[in-house]
């Protein structure tokens, strides 16, 4: 059997960048995608500077550039009646941004990985999990099994990795709004500007791709008809239908559905997950690539060289997970917020309003995008109050929503705060419990009760067949609060990391 330090499963904009900085650290990785490079995925294809940072880091922003990728560094913000015209200052954002559709990033990425040295296997179908002791200890595909000391799972939101693992849910959120995009020739427009905005109930997102094409996204309600909202957003915004004026539309319209935001528990004894398969939050803010790159980069500085030390891997795994999940959770709800149907509020639109006039609050908002600093920075309690009092003093009509909505948005902080406050509880004893765990081994004591009570909560007996792990329980949408197996409910601990 075959046997490797790590193995990959997902050879995406997560998995294959942690290859290739895994494998030039000097070990070996084997890299396992079902799908055959290039090919598609859902993606908003945006990448944040921070992300074009690190594919320069790992050698694969060269290539991304050599396919025709415009670097974008002006961002055009609308929402109803408010604009926004910024340029990424070069003294602030080591990078500009890019639009790079994922039938080239990911090839690319895959190129990196192999050159590296990495074992790169597409085709190659993961169906559960190899185990141990009750450790993961490599993988079941479906050319034969692959031993690792560490197994990662990068296979995006439906991941087989996270299934076998029963790496549970919390902080759910349903869908905002359904995005649909679609590839355009011709288009004179070839600056390197990002277009967002807000009209009515659509959302948009539109820059110049690679290739010489020209990508907009359109999202309405998650019920919305797909070519409908489409057709009908572009007349919305004629600001994007002049852009588009005269071009050819490449190829049919894209559509990403059943997609909800999600927390999931990132690592457990000998597995650990990165980019979609642990996280996914609304698409609005644009930063799911570079969020996935960010991590890699961050898991692969945390793994210690020596991969045969299990208690040091697991510890940094863990540190990874923790380290993750505070980098995610402000970001996740601003998001959340963004992506909320529905036309915008006038409270909203103030705030807007009050950013726009201000040079300093639109370079925040920038970075903020960048996942560069905390949208708390941004959003502060002196500006809400502001931008609140403004307009119940200019939107009389409005009174009634404008109180109910701010009222909402205290009581969906307090909650998320207390749920922000019960995940580092959980965290604090997870650290407890390993401190146990290292003494009870040095004192010789060996696998405890409470070691095969973690055993039986991360490897449920349902999954278990022959030492191997499947994802027979595929995880469905379910309701935020649900009560359910996979979930927690939003305002009570996640069980402690064990």
């Amino acid at each position: 059997m075959e046997t490797f330090d790590v193995v990959i499963v997902g050879a995406r904009c997560a998995g294959s960048p942690l290859a290739a900085m895994l494998a030039r650290r000097g070990m070996s990785v084997c890299l396992v995608d079902k799908a055959r490079f290039p090919s598609e995925t859902p993606s908003t294809h945006v990448i944040q500077p921070c992300g074009v940072a690190v594919l320069d880091r790992i050698g694969a922003l060269d290539p991304v550039l050599a396919a025709g990728t415009v670097p974008i560094d002006r961002l055009t913000l609308v929402n109803e009646g408010v604009r926004i015209d910024a340029e990424l200052d070069p003294d602030v954002f080591a990078q500009p941004g890019m639009c790079v559709r994922r039938v080239t990033l990911d090839a690319v990425l895959v190129d990196a990985a192999a050159a590296a040295g990495a074992d790169v296997r597409s085709g190659v179908k993961v169906t559960g999990l190899l185990t141990d002791g009750g450790r993961v200890a490599g993988v079941e595909t479906a050319t034969g099994p692959i031993r690792a000391r560490l197994v990662v799972g990068a296979d995006g939101r439906q991941s087989r990795v996270a299934g076998a693992a029963d790496a549970h849910e919390y902080l759910v959120t349903p869908a905002g709004r359904l995005p649909t995009w679609a590839y355009f020739d011709g288009v004179a427009e070839r600056e390197g500007r990002l277009r967002l905005a807000r009209i009515g109930e659509y959302g948009f997102l539109a820059s110049p791709t690679d290739s010489g094409l020209y990508m907009a996204c359109i999202a309405r309600g998650a019920n919305a008809v797909r070519d409908t909202t489409f057709d009908a957003g572009i007349a919305r915004w004629p600001e994007l239908a002049d852009v588009l004026a005269g071009a050819r539309q490449v190829g049919p319209v894209r559509v990403m559905t059943k997609w909800h935001g999600y927390f999931r528990r990132a690592a457990g004894p000998g597995w650990v997950l990165v980019g979609d398969a642990g996280h996914f939050k609304d698409f609005t803010p644009a930063q799911g690539i570079a969020d996935a790159l960010r991590q890699a980069e961050r898991l692969a500085e945390t793994l210690p060289d020596d991969l045969t030390d299990q208690q040091a891997v697991d510890t940094a795994t863990h540190r990874y997970w923790r380290w993750r999940h505070h980098d995610a959770h402000a970001m996740y709800w601003f998001a959340t917020d963004m992506g909320k149907p529905g036309p915008p509020t006038p409270l909203v639109t103030q705030v807007l309003r009050d950013i726009a006039a201000d040079p300093d609050a639109t370079t925040t908002l920038l970075r903020v995008l960048n996942h560069e600093v905390s949208p708390g920075r941004l959003l502060t309690p002196r500006r809400l109050v502001t931008a609140a009092a403004r307009t119940l003093r200019d939107r009389p009509d409005q009174i009634g929503a404008t109180s109910k909505e701010i009222a909402t948005a205290i009581r969906d902080q307090v909650s998320r705060t207390r749920a922000g406050r019960n995940l580092t509880q959980s965290f604090r004893k997870a650290n407890d419990w390993a401190a146990r765990r290292r003494r009870g081994r040095r004192a010789g004591r060996g696998r405890g009760g409470l070691e095969r009570d973690v055993d039986s909560h991360t490897f449920p007996r349902s999954h278990r067949r022959d030492g191997v792990l499947t994802a027979r329980r595929a995880f469905r949408r379910r309701r935020p609060g649900s009560r359910r197996p996979g979930l927690r409910r939003l305002d009570r601990p996640v069980r402690p990391s064990q």
